[in-house]
């Protein structure tokens, strides 16, 4: 697995429990980017790979996508849980 190369940035406080949650349930970004296209999220893959390191905001409707295909509350993924 690559590590991150570059620090974080600030434009989400979502995306370092993005990476976490996909990388829990064993899926690879293209796979994540396929379910989101599935719900109707249109993102690249760099696009993705910028919401992960934080250099993206976050939409309201990839937050709750995002939530909803990682199994997760939108609470945890704001850091509130």
């Amino acid at each position: 697995m690559n590590k991150r190369k570059l620090n974080h940035g600030n434009k989400n406080m979502i995306g370092k429990r993005v990476t976490e949650a996909r990388l829990k349930m064993g899926l690879k970004q293209t796979d994540l980017l396929a379910r989101l296209q599935i719900n109707g999220i249109d993102i690249s893959i760099p696009a993705l790979s910028l919401l992960e390191g934080q250099k993206r905001p976050v939409s309201d409707f990839e937050l709750n996508a995002l939530a909803n295909i990682l199994n997760v509350e939108v609470d945890w993924l704001l850091g509130r849980k």
